[in-house]
């Protein structure tokens, strides 16, 4: 894994307790490729060892995206989401992290929230929003799916007809109806989003970390099974990848037309 001196992808600073892990990536709307990942994934080990870091706030650069998931472009290029430290497409183990670190985690959504991106959300602890903000999955748009946490969680936090919705559909959701449904805390102008994350933070920091922990714990406890059922899906996707009704979803993605996913249905 790449130190955070190293990174490229991502920035990484400590302000009073609150570690900010940023997706630096606005050019591509703060997707992730291989090494974003492998970046986040050390951020949080990082905030998570660091006895001075009680919260950490997940969000994207500029004001445009928090994180749209995976590089389709990256993907269309070379065939997978780019080298990494591993030789593997860590999302599992960023996946974990999020739920692991035994410190709240807030997601400052600053824009799109979409497909990947919008998973990194729901994994973490809160999510605050600026009122532009947009929500929704996108992997059967462009011949991908996640049927671990994605599915799991969302379904906790919505239900399950808006979480198939959701899935089933690929519509986009505001910030209002975000809070309104419960994918979202609370919401707010953007200008304001990071005083409020800072707000919160300072709530929370004044209360017992180990109690937190335990809590953070205790929560994740009854969602656990989700961990498995995700690893059968990665196994899945890999092999559906290959496949032409996948390569035709990436296609069209990057040629900016409607997929005719039918045509190449295995």
């Amino acid at each position: 894994m790449p130190a955070v001196e190293d990174f490229t992808d991502v920035t990484y600073e400590v302000d009073n307790g609150l570690a900010w892990i940023t997706v630096n990536r606005p050019d591509r709307y703060n997707s992730f490729r291989a090494r974003t990942v492998d970046e986040l994934v050390m951020a949080f080990k990082t905030a998570w060892n660091d006895p001075a870091v009680g919260v950490v706030a997940l969000t994207g650069a500029g004001e445009k995206a928090f994180c749209t998931g995976g590089d389709q472009k990256q993907r269309m290029e070379s065939g997978d989401y780019g080298p990494s430290d591993s030789g593997l497409f860590e999302i599992d183990s960023l996946h974990r992290v999020i739920r692991d670190t035994p410190k709240p985690v807030i997601a400052a959504v600053n824009g799109f929230a979409i497909g990947g991106g919008h998973v990194l959300h729901l994994l973490a602890d809160l999510t605050i929003a600026a009122d532009h903000a947009v929500f929704g999955q996108n992997g059967p748009r462009v011949g991908s799916f996640d049927a671990g946490f994605g599915t799991g969680l969302m379904a906790r936090a919505v239900g399950e007809k808006r979480a198939r919705e959701i899935w089933f559909l690929c519509r986009r959701y505001s910030a209002e109806q975000a809070v309104d449904w419960g994918l979202a805390n609370k919401s707010v102008p953007m200008d304001q989003l990071h005083s409020e994350v800072r707000s919160w933070a300072d709530e929370i920091l004044k209360l017992s970390p180990t109690a937190l922990k335990v809590l953070k714990q205790s929560f994740n406890s009854d969602t656990e099974h989700f961990a498995g059922v995700g690893q059968m899906a990665y196994s899945t996707l890999k092999m559906f990848g290959e496949t032409e009704e996948a390569q035709e979803g990436i296609t069209a993605f990057n040629e900016k037309r409607e997929p005719d996913f039918r045509a190449h249905q295995i």
